[in-house]
């Protein structure tokens, strides 16, 4: 045998041998991608695919019991609920930044004997964040001007307290006590919340019915305490509905100081300085400050949070 064809069959020899060793490693692969998404699967039944969210069997909102029974109800909270898993970054926003706002809300919920179940009102309204809406509806809550003052939310140039998270839910929590205690009961509450309390007050009057449930409103109010709810399914069964955040992923709250304002301070720059913070911080930890100054009148004083981490 010439040297010719020991070389040829040398590469022959060679070429199968990487070909194996490249189908191997490709079927390594394959095993490996597969063992992968079925681990996805197991986490998360609908990751990566089109599923409807699981419907609970029982449901009650604020302690009153939501008749799933009854079709129309189960076919309204399974859309609201499917809208809210599906538009994940709103979601994963609102996880996120409960975890620095729902120990507030939650706290003067309870100092204020409300059901814990409505800061999922909060949610709803704005994703807790200092939204602005087309009618004008400001803040965590969303009140507009005339209802928040109306509340002893103060409303001016230089001070909107709408802003005001802690303040905002003491309001908030007044008007939903007042409208459960004349319509009679907090779902109708929560309608009332969004469409005002004349409204839903005139709707189950003319129908003739006492439940949220049984009413026909309008469209927005229609889907409004089914939104709500669904925001308390995914929160409340982060595991059943696919979410995969852990506490340490949630924004943490920030600790922060007081410093009371009892006369005017001419001048927010020239404060932020003396505090040794930055006027970024002074906005985020006091966005109810409108203005560069703030006039204060006689035996009026102001809480002004100053941070002490970043």
């Amino acid at each position: 045998m010439n040297k010719k064809h020991i070389y040829t069959i040398a590469a022959v020899v060679l070429g199968c041998a990487a070909l194996i060793t490249l189908l191997t490693l490709v079927c390594v692969q394959s095993h490996a991608l597969a063992k992968e998404n079925e681990s996805l699967k197991a986490m998360n039944h609908y990751c990566n695919v089109l599923a409807p969210p699981p419907l609970p069997d029982e449901l009650d909102f604020m302690g009153e019991k939501v008749p799933l029974d009854d079709h129309s109800v189960r076919e309204s909270l399974d859309r609201e609920l499917t809208a809210i898993c599906y538009q994940h970054s709103t979601t994963l926003l609102c996880l996120k930044r409960s975890g620095r706002w729902f120990p507030v809300i939650e706290k003067i919920l309870k100092e204020e004997g409300l059901p814990d179940d409505f800061k999922y009102l909060c949610v709803t309204e704005s994703s807790l964040s200092n939204a602005i809406s087309p009618a004008k509806a400001v803040g965590f809550w969303q009140f507009v001007q005339s209802t928040a003052q109306s509340y002893g939310l103060e409303v001016r140039e230089e001070v909107d307290e709408r802003y005001n998270v802690e303040k905002a839910t003491r309001a908030a929590c007044k008007y939903l006590r007042g409208s459960k205690n004349r319509l009679g009961s907090w779902a109708l509450a929560a309608a009332a919340y969004n469409m005002g309390e004349n409204g839903v007050a005139n709707s189950i009057a003319a129908q003739s019915v006492q439940t949220y449930w049984d009413t026909y409103f309008n469209p927005e109010t229609a889907r409004y305490v089914y939104r709500i709810l669904a925001y308390k399914l995914v929160f409340e069964n982060p595991h059943i509905y696919g979410v995969q955040i852990t506490e340490q992923e949630k924004y943490p709250p920030i600790a922060y100081r007081t410093d009371t304002i009892t006369a005017s301070v001419p001048d927010w720059y020239q404060y932020c300085k003396n505090q040794g913070i930055t006027y970024k911080q002074f906005k985020e930890f006091n966005p109810w400050c409108r203005a560069k100054k703030l006039t204060v009148s006689n035996g009026k004083t102001y809480i002004i949070q100053i941070p002490t981490e970043k």
